[in-house]
Parts: structure tokens; sequence; C-alpha cells
């Protein structure tokens, strides 16, 4: 049977995204195992006969049934849910690493569209959305009482096409956000290089994120002239909604030289798996710090929770989402599918994330964008701002220089607190890791 598994969330603006796997399409069941079952399916026969008849609008069939069957699967969790023929064509598509739409994964919560996260370089995060946002309108219609795939479904149409949305945020007023759908094409690791350590930031987990951080480890070691001159890596998972489990797998092994990755149980053995690191090891040893909030989700907190397990990575930031289930994509007949939630997923020690999150190592929450820490502190004076001072010519050009250059750095951290607080934290953590590995 051929199977594909996914981990992310209930729903996304422009496609579907959950810790999934695939698994052959279903045409029929097995009969009802008592009478209450046939009663209760003769019920349900009486109802949708008597809907067809006397509705006071004339009903589509399909739709009827279809709504019948999500209904069904949306009481047992979040997460489980039919998906029609175009919701399953996107979903396939956004594991692929591109789909149309305005780049917002999101779930549902008091009956309202809640934001997971924005994506990076699409319209929603250009346009200032946030995590915990809450959509309470598309077009002036509201969301409440939809599901959350009727509630996607509003959110998608043509690509150049525009879409106002009505946001609630913690202690504003409502305000409304246009937005003009675009094709949105995922780049799944970026890579930088802050000082002397790599710094990967991984936006989802598709099909491209593993040869993406590959290729992204080599070229920053590179620009840094070699492994010997990094410090150390951080992982930046912040928003990172989830996607592809063998990705998370994949992305986990890279850093592990051996031992468990993640396990999947279910109620039964065959939706149980393990998963295993390989020997190899493509930061070599090096220290990492993996940075963490509320919008990392299900395959992020499955890399997090490894490395922290193993005790590979100091974990750094704000509690993540908790989304520890795993569900099964179910091909059905007409080209559309059932997504049921199959599994539970654990950490290497048998840790459950499921509700409860990743807890971090360091709790560091980020402070607004323009917050100073030091609001009012008058600036320091040193021996040398003092009119006559002795100079100091004990060192040499070459000592002068790297003295120079250490206080540019330091002002670059200085600036980064300012614009990533979590960031910078983490690289200072880095720091103190590669000191305390070389003494």
């Amino acid at each position: 049977m051929n199977k594909m598994f996914l981990a992310a969330f209930a729903g996304t603006l422009s496609g579907v995204l959950v810790t999934t796997q695939l698994a052959a399409p279903v045409l029929a069941q097995d009969g009802p195992s008592s009478r209450s079952t046939y009663e209760y399916l003769d019920l349900f026969g009486n109802i949708f006969e008597r809907v067809r008849a006397d509705y006071v609008e004339q009903v589509d069939d399909r739709e009827l049934i279809e709504s019948a069957i999500n209904g069904m699967l949306t009481s047992l969790d979040p997460h489980s849910s039919y998906l029609p023929p175009d919701a399953f064509s996107d979903m396939r598509e956004q594991t692929r690493g591109e789909f149309g739409g305005l780049g917002i994964e999101v779930t549902q919560e008091d009956g309202f569209v809640k934001v997971v996260s924005p994506i990076d370089d699409t319209p929603a995060a250009e346009a200032g959305i946030m995590a915990n946002d809450f959509v309470t309108h598309v077009d002036g219609e509201s969301v409440l009482g939809l599901t959350l795939n009727e509630a996607v479904e509003l959110m998608r149409g043509p690509v150049g096409s525009e879409i106002v949305i009505t946001i609630v945020r913690e202690g504003e007023d409502p305000f409304e956000v246009t937005l003009v759908r675009d094709t949105i094409q995922i780049r799944a690791v970026r890579g930088r290089v802050e000082g002397d350590a790599v710094v990967l930031r991984l936006t989802t987990f598709n099909q491209q994120t593993f040869p993406n951080l590959r290729t992204e480890m080599e070229e920053q070691i590179a620009e840094l002239g070699g492994m010997e001159n990094v410090t150390g890596v951080v992982l930046d998972l912040r928003n990172n909604p989830g996607g592809l489990l063998d990705q998370a797998v994949r992305v986990s092994d890279a850093f592990l030289e051996q031992g468990e990755i993640v396990s999947t149980r279910g109620r039964t053995p065959a939706e149980s798996d393990r998963y295993n690191a390989e020997p190899g090891d493509i930061a070599e040893g090096k220290p990492i710090v993996v940075l963490i909030n509320g919008g990392s989700a299900s395959a992020s907190e499955i890399v997090a929770g490894a490395l922290q397990d193993h005790r590979r990575a100091i974990i750094v930031g704000e509690k993540s989402f908790g989304k520890g289930s795993v569900q099964t994509i179910v091909p059905l007949q007409g080209n559309g599918a059932m997504r049921l939630t199959t599994a539970r997923y654990y950490t290497p020690s048998g840790r459950s994330i499921q509700a409860l999150g990743i807890e971090p190592d360091v709790i560091v929450a980020q402070r607004a964008a323009g917050e100073e820490l030091d609001d009012g502190v008058i600036p320091q004076r040193s021996e040398a701002d003092l009119r006559g001072s002795i100079s100091n010519d004990s060192l040499t050009e070459d000592e002068l220089r790297q003295l120079e250059e250490e206080r540019e750095r330091l002002e670059a951290d200085a600036l980064l607190r300012n614009d990533d607080f979590q960031l910078a934290y983490a690289l200072d953590v880095l720091r103190g890791l590669a000191v305390y590995a070389n003494r």
C-alpha cells in the first residue's frame, strides 16, 4: 500500500496540510455489526429523503451527502474532515511546494478561523497578518458557523483577484485587510550567516525541505571558509506549521548519529511505526540551537522534540503549538478523500506533545518591534573618551584590527536584538556552547 506521511495543520488558505499518511482508495466497508447501526443508517436515509422532498428549496444530492460525511468526520476532532476533489488536489500541490492562495496556515477555534502562521514572502506575510489573529469575515461574509474547509474555500480564488478579510487581534479593534491572491511558491529553507554561526530558517516541510537544507548548509559553510570556522547552527522553526513527516525525519536525522527520531502509535499495530536515525551529522557535532514559538507545530515539533530528547540541541523561544496527532488521507471514489486521525506521535523519550507542545529549555519571549531594552539610559563614557587620555601602545596593528572587528560584530548583535530578540538570544546561547566545548 502506497503511503505518504505529512505533519501540519487542519487547513490553509490555499490548501490543506495535516500530519498524514496516504492510503489505498476506499470503495466499500464491511456491513454494520449490530442492529442499532442498521437502525441509525435507516434513520439517516429517512432524513435524507425528507430533506430532498420537503426542504423549502431544491437541494443538490451530492452536496447533501458530502456535507453529511464532513459533519461526521469534523465531529471527531479538529483535524478529521472530508476533502472534495478540489481540496484534495490543492493538498497534493501544496506538498510539492507551489500552490495558489494567500499564504496563511489556519485552524479553527470557537467557530472562527485562527491564523497559525503566515508563510514567508506571501501576500499574507507582507500585509502583516500575524499568528493568533482571527479571521471573522471574508468579503463581508461571516465565517461563523462554517466548517474550516468551507471557510478556506471562501478565501480561494483566481490569482490576481482581491479579497478583503476582517481580522480580530488581541488588544486591538477589528480591522480589514485587503489582499491580492497570488501563486505561493514556498522556499522551504533560507540560510544565512550571522557572525560565525549558520542560521537556517525552515518555513515548511514539503518535498524540497531536506534537499534545500543540505544545499543551504553547504553554501553557508563555504561562505565562512569551512566547518572549522563555524561555531554552530541555529534552526529557526518559528511559525513553521509542519508538512511532510518524512521530511521532518530526514531533517532530524541530518543532525543525529543514532537513536529513535519519532514513533507513531495508533489503534492497531498497522497504524504504528518507528523511525530511527542513521550515522552522519552534517553539523559535525557543532552546537545547535532550535528556535520555536506558538506557531511551530507538528513536523516542527517532531524535529525540536527529537533534538531535545537526544540533547543534541538547546531549544529556545516559546512553547510550541502542541499538535501531536497523525491523520491518514484515504483517497475515495469520485477523486475526493477522507482525512482521518489514526495515531499520535511520540518523541524519543516517549512524550506525547498532543495539546501540550514542546517546552523550550530557555524561555525567551519576542519583544515587539521597536521596543527598547534600556529606554532612557544615559550612554556610558569610557577612559578613551576623556580629553588627554593616555593611548594604549601595547597592541599591534593586527590586534587593533581584530578589536575593531569584534566591536563591529557586537554593534551588529545589538541591532539584531532590536530586530529579532529571540534570534539574538539563540546566537548568544550558541556562542556560549561553543566556548564551553572549546574548553
